[in-house]
């Protein structure tokens, strides 16, 4: 045993030193944990959801492809729905176009209207794009249809989950 004695003063104060240190320990790790959690999860299988579309089916006239992937906001995991327009251009590319007009985010069909055949078609206000999604001058849309990333893997078609904005009008 040591020779040197703990006075009251020296007591307390290493107590209320290592009760705070625990209580520190204790706000700091959760927020330390959010902050680091995230860099260490591990990725699931990318940003490419399968579809049921073989990439050899696919022809000159765009078709509607619907594919769903799960997706978690915070504790909440739901089940998201995203939609496309996929058809092979003249040079046989995939082209994968979002339905969402660019004009107030209404849903755009394919040969939606008679007086306009062949072309993109918003009812709300409308809204004209060509074929490959370039929005028509002097109708409310102010942008080309957004497109969304592909691959093909075994012959089927794999989508991003977001499409992305392409320039120019």
């Amino acid at each position: 045993m040591s020779k040197q004695r703990v006075t009251r003063r020296q007591f307390l104060t290493y107590t209320l030193m290592g009760v705070g240190g625990f209580m520190a320990a204790g706000t700091v790790m959760p927020m330390l944990r959010f902050a680091v959690d995230p860099v260490l999860e591990a990725k699931k299988g990318g940003d490419f959801i399968a579809t049921n579309v073989k990439v050899d089916e696919l022809t000159s006239e765009p078709v509607r492809v619907d594919f769903k992937y799960k997706q978690v906001d915070g504790w909440y995991e739901s089940e998201v729905t995203q939609t496309a327009w996929v058809y092979k251009d003249e040079k046989g590319d995939i082209v994968a176009l979002s339905p969402v007009c660019k004009h107030l985010g209404c849903t755009v069909n394919w040969n939606g209207s008679p007086k306009h055949p062949n072309m993109f078609f918003c009812p709300c206000h409308n809204g004209l794009y060509e074929k490959d999604g370039k929005n028509v001058p002097n109708t409310p849309p102010t942008k080309p249809l957004d497109i969304f990333d592909y691959q093909v893997k075994d012959g089927y078609l794999y989508l991003s989950m977001r499409a992305k904005e392409r320039g120019g009008a």
